[in-house]
């Protein structure tokens, strides 16, 4: 790479894209890296503010910046991603499709100790849908030393991948949905169809809904008729307070419930239930899930769906970001609820 006036630049092939700014009205590439030189071009340069330019001198120790973020983002990206074409030095990674977004947070801080590179991402463990810029890399200099992308490319394989999205399986759902007054039909269930909606949205179906009334017994039996109907997924709704007449962590335990945590750090969301009966997931739902746009429902499920098994500890690190602030609209997941862990 060389610098050259703009006026003896014509013929001369540019080595990088050169943006143009005008305020209020556009922003973007006026020539692209690639672009040879024409006399014509010289009065839109010199416009633009450029009176030199830099021009590609053949090295083979050095990568142009389009190159190397396309090395970069290629070593980097795992199943479910695709790549943009390179603009101004930057390589976006984007969502094929629906799924839970991984990124190796570790393998993601190892890029970014390096010099004159950078990777940004989302956070991990949200769900994301088609389309979705996911991450972005490119290199802070216009031209790099070749062997400082190898060592990335390295890097990459030993943390492969640093990112992917993980996609949802269609999962079997039952309902058990507890109190007496919707039991006996003094009011309307608005629980049940909360949920359905939800999964439905996230590729799964309810097909089985159990109303039973305030009985530890009648939890676990409904429960256990649901998983020998083949359930995947099974929800436990309301009685989860510690109100003495909700039951639902009991029956839950009585139906042979392994008790992951029963409460999680996040508002709304504190008195959820994570439980398992062989590898099936039984979630104890309080009433936050059927009146908030978002909630701890929100952070687990689509793990579940994306084939994690949900730990205590990965409870316990929804504090950090577990405190949902109400906005209005509701901006989840494009916000910080549940993103800190």
């Amino acid at each position: 790479m060389k610098i050259v006036p703009v006026q003896e630049a014509v013929g001369m092939v540019l080595c990088h894209d050169i943006t143009q700014i005008v305020p209020d009205k556009f922003k973007g590439r006026a020539f692209k890296k690639g672009h040879i030189v024409q006399r014509e071009d010289i009065p839109r340069l010199l416009d633009i503010g450029k009176e030199n330019l830099y021009v590609w001198e053949i090295n083979q120790d050095l990568l142009h910046e389009d190159d190397a973020a396309l090395r970069i983002a290629r070593a980097a990206a795992g199943s479910g991603i695709k790549l943009t074409e390179p603009r101004e030095g930057k390589v976006n990674l984007v969502a094929e499709g629906m799924g839970l977004l991984k990124v190796n947070t570790d393998g993601l801080y190892r890029i970014n100790e390096m010099e004159e590179v950078m990777f940004a991402t989302l956070h991990t463990n949200q769900i994301v849908y088609e389309d979705k810029i996911l991450a972005g890399t490119r290199i802070i200099p216009l031209v790099i030393q070749e062997k400082k992308i190898r060592n990335i490319e390295t890097l990459c394989a030993l943390n492969y991948p640093i990112v992917e999205i993980k996609p949802f399986k269609s999962l079997k759902v039952g309902v058990v949905t507890t109190g007496s007054e919707v039991y006996h039909g003094r009011i309307q269930d608005k629980f049940g169809p909360v949920v359905a909606k939800k999964v439905e949205s996230w590729g799964s179906y309810v097909f089985r809904q159990i109303f039973v009334p305030d009985s530890t017994e009648r939890i676990a039996e409904a429960i256990n008729t649901l998983l020998r109907e083949g359930a995947e997924m099974v929800t436990v709704t309301g009685g989860m307070s510690v109100d003495p007449d909700d039951l639902t962590p009991a029956g839950i335990k009585a139906a042979g419930g392994r008790i992951v945590t029963y409460g999680a750090p996040t508002l709304p969301g504190a008195m959820f239930m994570v439980a398992y009966i062989g590898n099936v997931p039984v979630l104890g739902l309080p009433g936050c899930v059927m009146y908030h746009g978002s909630s701890i429902f929100d952070l687990v499920v689509p793990r579940i769906l994306a084939g994690e098994e949900i730990t205590r500890k990965d409870i316990i690190a929804l504090g950090h970001g577990g405190l949902c602030v109400k906005c209005t609209p509701c901006r989840y997941p494009d916000c910080g609820f549940g993103k800190g862990g």
